[in-house]
């Protein structure tokens, strides 16, 4: 078994055999491609085991566990009391991931389970807004959205999304590593791999995306709803028990008929250089992770951070820094 469920992702992606794609510069799969690789994705065998903090992974240095972020959004007020508890219970580091989440390591418990000490210690940062719902709240947003440049600040959306998710109990059946990206227009998630998602086209209109097609232009206002009943149609159609789909592409019927990329899609864009950038500054993160001196650098006059897919995180400009 992996040290690192990250490397577990991997493992997985590579049993499924779902062909990704670069994105509207290069065009989604037409719809016989589409499926063709759901009919070549291997079935599953077993539930995710995306780690969570009811659901800790056993690591060879003690117990790891993830927080999601909406958007890769952390409060320093937040971010300070998880390295506080880190120090406590575990290695005393902030890690991060490439789904812009938070994680730390060597934390103790037994049989897979947290110790009630440490479970509570966290939830005392609020970083764990739900626990019947805390696995699905895998959002993913442009990090620079609402700071500068791209098409429409998806921050509101991202929330909503968020809101939505966690107000329908249903919803708590999604898989821990079902996704959704919304990409603010600039292109710097587009060609990132999703379940549901979307991308802006300007400040009132953006294309949904679902797995591996695209999907109908819809109002941005509109987004957080339509694709909160998108998942529950996923959970519909995904089947039951461990051959159940982890993904929208491994569905045998797409959820929605695919549509042609618009023309005012963006072409997918690098990552995020490191240093100055259009709303801040990107700092890189170790893979040792985050310290006490690092967290204080980062911190100190800023209401809030923004960790990045790129293992990184921005401090944003508006807050004076």
């Amino acid at each position: 078994m992996p040290d690192d469920p990250e490397s577990e992702d991997l493992l997985a992606l590579a049993a499924t055999a779902v062909t990704s794609y670069a994105g509207p510069a290069d065009g989604p799969p037409d719809q016989a491609g589409a499926s063709r690789m759901r009919a070549q994705s291997s079935p599953r065998t077993r539930y995710d085991r995306c780690p969570g903090a009811l659901r800790p992974w056993q690591a060879a240095d003690g117990l790891l566990v993830r927080l999601r972020l909406i958007g890769g959004r952390v409060t320093s007020l937040s971010l300070n009391a998880l390295l506080d508890v880190a120090e406590e219970y575990g290695d005393g580091r902030l890690h991060v991931t490439v789904r812009a989440n938070l994680q730390v390591r060597a934390f103790p418990g037994s049989e897979g389970t947290l110790a009630a000490n440490a479970l509570a210690a966290i939830e005392g940062t609020g970083l764990l807004p739900t626990r019947s719902h805390e696995l699905v709240r895998n959002i993913m947003c442009s990090p620079q959205t609402g700071l500068a440049e791209g098409q429409a600040d998806l921050r509101p959306v991202a929330a909503e999304l968020d809101a939505r998710l966690c107000a329908e109990q249903r919803l708590s059946g999604l898989p821990g590593k079902f996704l959704f990206v919304l990409d603010d227009g600039r292109g710097d998630l587009t060609g990132h791999r999703c379940d549901l998602g979307l991308t802006a086209l300007d400040g009132h209109e953006a294309q949904l995306r679902l797995g591996d097609c695209w999907g109908p232009v819809i109002p941005v206002g509109q987004a957080p709803a339509r694709l909160a009943a998108l998942a529950g149609e996923f959970l519909l159609r995904r089947g039951t028990g461990s051959a159940a789909s982890w993904h929208v592409a491994e569905l045998p019927v797409p959820l929605l008929p695919a549509r042609q990329p618009d023309p005012r899609l963006p072409r997918v864009a690098g990552p995020l250089p490191y240093g100055p950038v259009p709303g801040g500054r990107h700092v890189a993160v170790p893979a040792s992770g985050l310290g006490r001196a690092a967290v204080a650098g980062l911190t100190t006059g800023v209401p809030a951070l923004i960790v990045t897919p790129w293992r990184g995180v921005l401090v944003p400009e508006e807050t004076g820094r």
